[in-house]
């Protein structure tokens, strides 16, 4: 059994979000588990922009109201307590509401060949998101 410290927490970067998006990890297996967990917080309004996992990514909402998009215009709310499971190599994006924070956590398999687990794509725009938000007027 071994006890892990609180790791820091990090500014997701621009290139990937839309807003303050903040991580703090929690678990990153070795061999053979290649599981790895983190908490992801959005600010109102924050989001990632469209990415995929090799694996696949289960997400467990601990705290507010999001969104979880997918390409064929799929929109889940999510809220505290539910869990999204994206498939592997699906297009998806996720974020909070506009009008509240958002925090899940974020499990997903690292590739069995150790590449990245995730392919990162462009931004939601800002329209795409004020209507999966039900917002489109802003």
């Amino acid at each position: 059994m071994e006890l892990k410290p609180v790791a820091p927490t990090a500014k997701m970067p621009a290139e990937r979000f839309t807003g303050d998006v903040y991580m703090t990890p929690i678990f990153a297996g070795t061999g053979p588990s290649r599981l790895t967990v983190a908490l992801v917080r959005f600010t109102p309004g924050a989001r990632t922009n469209w990415h995929s996992h090799a694996v696949g990514q289960t997400l467990h909402v601990t705290e507010g109201v999001g969104l979880v998009g997918t390409r064929d215009g799929t929109v889940f709310r999510i809220h505290a307590g539910e869990t999204v499971v994206c498939p592997p190599d699906e297009d998806h994006w996720h974020g909070a509401a506009a009008g509240t924070f958002m925090s899940h956590l974020a499990m997903l398999e690292a590739r069995p060949d150790g590449g990245d687990p995730t392919t990162w794509l462009e931004p939601v725009p800002e329209e795409y998101y004020r209507n999966a938000d039900g917002h489109p007027n802003g």
